[in-house]
């Protein structure tokens, strides 16, 4: 009976066949509500005032744009050289 109380409480990262596909400003805009079920959904946690959790779903599920860039130049570099 204790580990079910233990294990009940855990919460862990749960790994998504498909990523959200919402912009940044899709984000800004998302009632409280929506952002409470897409955190849970993916087993993040849904502690903090709206703009923490804003703030944790484009951080979980947005690409900053320097990676992007520095992934394509990267990419366009090594294709350069071929």
């Amino acid at each position: 009976m204790e580990s079910e109380k233990k294990s009940s409480s855990m919460s862990y990262f749960k790994m998504p066949l498909h990523y959200p596909r919402y912009t940044r400003k899709d984000y800004q805009d998302m009632p409280e509500w929506k952002l409470d079920h897409l955190l849970a959904e993916y087993g993040l946690p849904m502690q903090g005032d709206l703009a923490h959790k804003r703030e944790s779903a484009t951080g979980a599920f947005l690409w900053s744009d320097t990676t992007v860039q520095d992934a394509s130049s990267s990419l366009q570099d090594k294709n350069s050289n071929s």
